[in-house]
């Protein structure tokens, strides 16, 4: 049978033309990534328009505390992959993590969550992302600038609670202006702008010695040890 398949020196087992060296077009994906990367670039595409749309309600409801409160998109200044702002006003200065629930039930029990049967690290993550703010903005400014964590859930589904998670505020998106305002007036104006222009500077995010723009910058007025409306947190 082989001296058949051979015979004349040609390989009769193959058709007229073919090339047995190129099998699978490497450069191609298969169906199966292709199917994948089409999946998540669909997830890419509602994750963004999620943010953005969580992003202009952020601003709404700012708003309604008033023109000295500010919000900041920390996804833009730190390039975080999370859903998470920044809001400095008189009440001090909050680390914003927004998570979306849908319509599932939320519990808490300390710092473990649990939605669905599954407990991500929601509280970790909103410390992370606290703690993060805090050291750039203390870096800058050469000195400390607590920043607060707030866990925020946009969704329907209720929130229970079995014991509170400790130094992270938990709670429902559409009542974050009200607990920030609960904060009280814990920073002066002044206070309140200047580390909302902190946090505005392209340096202040970078892992890079900023040694040199704090020392130029005047944190407090010549002869004046401290702002008189502030208070410890």
């Amino acid at each position: 049978m082989t001296e058949l398949l051979h015979r004349g020196g040609k390989d009769y087992s193959q058709p007229e033309g073919f090339d047995d060296r190129i099998i699978v077009d490497a450069g191609r994906p298969s169906p199966i990534d292709w199917m994948r990367e089409r999946r998540a670039e669909r997830g890419a595409r509602r994750e963004e328009a999620g943010h953005n749309r969580l992003y202009r309600r952020m601003g709404s409801l700012i708003g309604r505390l008033g023109e000295e409160w500010h919000v900041l998109d920390l996804r833009e200044l730190t390039g975080a992959e999370r859903r998470s702002f920044l809001a400095v006003g008189p009440g001090g200065v909050f680390a914003v993590t927004v998570k979306d629930h849908g319509r599932s039930r939320v519990s808490f029990a300390g710092d473990i969550v649990q939605i669905d049967g599954k407990r991500p690290k929601y509280v970790e993550e909103t410390r992370a992302e606290a703690k993060g703010a805090a050291e750039a903005l203390s870096r800058s400014a050469g000195v400390s600038i607590p920043v607060m964590p707030i866990l925020a859930f946009a969704g329907t589904g209720k929130i229970s609670f079995y014991g509170v998670p400790k130094g992270c505020l938990v709670t429902a998106y559409h009542e974050l202006p009200r607990v920030l305002n609960a904060r009280g007036n814990r920073l002066a104006t002044d206070t309140v702008d200047k580390v909302f222009e902190l946090a505005l500077h392209p340096t202040t995010w970078s892992a890079q010695s900023y040694a040199t723009f704090a020392d130029s910058y005047r944190w407090y007025k010549d002869g004046q040890p401290g702002v008189g409306a502030d208070k410890r947190g």
